[in-house]
């Protein structure tokens, strides 16, 4: 049982104690006939193989409120497309498959590209782009839930308590986050425990307390998981939010759920009492793989945002900012060490460590990216952007997916 104390500036919504989920499913059959939900699953082929998917599918097939179930697939050929299809084909929802590398697909994202819309590099956050344009073009659902597909704790009541927040009519929240407690033998998580956390709370430190640019922050470290990949969403907030395509994703949704939302329609609700998926590897020598990549990727999102809202970055601020994120970075690891002891758990304080100095270095190569170009991170344009570039895109996409469907 978790607690219930509500910090920060969003509404937390606990999990406390065991659920009728049952009855939970009911409201949400009613509530879904007025606001249909399509899920969003973004998958790589490799995903089918894997033993996570297999038995979320088991579950989602239980799951009588969802009108559409849409899976964006990367990294797949036209034989491992049919495959997905037939995978996939046993829910009872009604199920589209986008096929990423298809050539419909790719003519496209070719054909945004020759219109000046930059789609970013294959990846999640192209794949939830499309899949999000797909539910606008189709036109049958309000509500857009998310969630991985290497979750290996999945049952249904993670994805109802996802849905309930912007389904149901008497919560009517726009925006709802999903947060978990990541725990098994050990503390996992480090990107959100020893980077998001300790960086936002050194960047509200160094920023200062008399400038507007605080509240994004304040709003930032209200979120238990910011990193998480579930959320349930307004579909029509995916009209106008723009998504990086890198390992900022999460970063950037948040962020650009504070520029159009009132925070009084945000929420985070706790998913499960246990949440495990696949783990990154550190690759403290490689900027462009592992956790060491998504901390570059994480930092710049978070500097390009304090940018926007009015925060004025050079070489001094940013050597400061290093400073004093290892310090308070330092600290929480000894915090850390201690919940776990208290806990039985094992802790590799070595290990911790190594990762704090990698998201160190993660932080000072985004710096010098940011430094030479404030310009570089590109977001992937919003779906209004699209409509009014191209008037009848949507219309095609819509076409394309049916036709790899048939």
């Amino acid at each position: 049982m978790g607690d219930f104390h509500q910090t920060g500036v969003i509404t937390t919504l606990h999990r406390l104690g065991e659920l009728d989920i049952e009855k939970l499913e009911r409201k949400l059959e009613k509530y879904s006939r007025e606001r249909p939900i399509a899920l969003v699953l973004p998958s790589l082929y490799s995903e089918l193989e894997g033993d996570a998917l297999p038995e979320i599918v088991q579950e989602i097939k239980k799951v009588k409120y969802i009108k559409q179930v849409i899976v964006t697939l990367g990294a797949a050929n036209k034989k491992e497309f049919k495959h997905t299809k037939e995978f996939f084909s046993v829910l009872p929802q009604e199920v589209k498959i986008i096929w990423n590398d298809g050539k419909r697909i790719q003519s496209l994202f070719k054909l945004l590209e020759n219109n000046g819309l930059d789609i970013g590099e294959p990846g999640k956050g192209r794949q939830a782009w499309i899949a999000y344009g797909y539910v606008l073009a189709s036109g049958r659902c309000e509500i857009i839930a998310l969630h991985d597909c290497d979750i290996l704790t999945y049952n249904r009541e993670l994805l109802a308590r996802l849905c309930y927040p912007t389904t149901s009519p008497t919560l009517d929240y726009e925006f709802c986050k999903g947060y978990y407690c990541r725990v098994t033998n050990k503390l996992h998580g480090r990107v959100t425990r020893l980077l998001v956390s300790p960086l936002t709370k050194a960047l509200e430190s160094v920023v200062g307390n008399n400038t507007h640019k605080v509240p994004f922050l304040t709003y930032m470290d209200s979120f238990r998981y910011p990193l998480a990949g579930e959320f349930s969403m307004a579909a029509d907030l995916a009209r106008i939010n723009r998504i990086p395509g890198d390992w900022g994703l999460e970063v950037g949704v948040l962020a650009e759920v504070y520029r159009n939302c009132s925070i009084n329609r945000v929420c985070q609700v706790e998913l499960c009492e246990t949440y495990d998926h696949k783990h990154q590897n550190l690759s403290p020598e490689d900027p462009e793989k592992g956790l060491l990549k998504m901390s570059i990727d994480i930092s710049k999102s978070l500097f390009r945002n304090l940018a926007a809202e009015g925060a004025v970055f050079s070489e001094g601020f940013f050597r400061t900012l290093q400073t004093k994120y290892l310090r308070i970075a330092q600290d929480t690891i000894k915090r850390y060490e201690d919940d776990a002891a208290i806990n039985g758990l094992d802790f590799d304080r070595h290990e911790e460590g190594l990762a704090v100095e990698a998201f160190t270095r993660g932080i000072k190569m985004a710096s010098e990216v940011f430094v030479q170009n404030p310009f570089e991170i590109r977001l992937i344009p919003n779906w209004n952007r699209v409509d009014a570039a191209i008037p009848d895109f949507l219309e095609t996409l819509n076409n394309a997916v049916e036709e790899d469907n048939a």
